[in-house]
């Protein structure tokens, strides 16, 4: 994957600590269940180099799988810009996770047609208030 403009804003970066042990929190972000049941409808397959369609409000995005090392880390772009990274890190049962949503450049998002800069705003309030805590509660809920 290319990006077609430099980055211009930072990464969004995103820490948080689940009561859920590495496997499962793996499970959920790199499975096409695991991401419907808590981001969005998806036909993600996790093999490397695989391209996979997230199904957003504002219509389907093309992704591509760019880095895959069970159970720690998986990194795929979404769109013609964004690079999402999902690291884990096993923590005595519990699992460290971070996310980082790169690729934010100063142009219009064809998908939306608004500014990266307004989708960047939206996306870290959404990552965080949103997003990250159904992530939570659905790793959390049985474990």
């Amino acid at each position: 994957m290319t990006t077609n403009s430099p980055q211009t804003f930072p990464d969004i970066i995103k820490k948080m600590m689940f009561n859920a042990p590495i496997q499962k929190v793996w499970d959920a972000v790199s499975t096409a269940e695991g991401i419907a049941a808590w981001f969005m409808p998806n036909d993600f397959k996790p093999i490397l180099g695989a391209t996979f369609s997230i199904h957003s409000p504002y219509g389907v995005s093309s992704c591509e799988v760019l880095e895959l090392e069970p159970p720690n880390k998986l990194v795929f772009s979404w769109g013609e810009d964004w690079l999402i990274t999902f690291a884990l890190e096993d923590l005595e049962g519990q699992t460290s996770f971070t996310l980082i949503h790169g690729g934010w450049s100063d142009k219009v998002a064809p998908e939306t047609g608004m500014s990266h800069s307004v989708i960047r705003n939206n996306m870290n309030n959404g990552w965080e208030s949103q997003v990250l805590p159904r992530l939570q509660h659905y790793v959390e809920a049985s474990s």
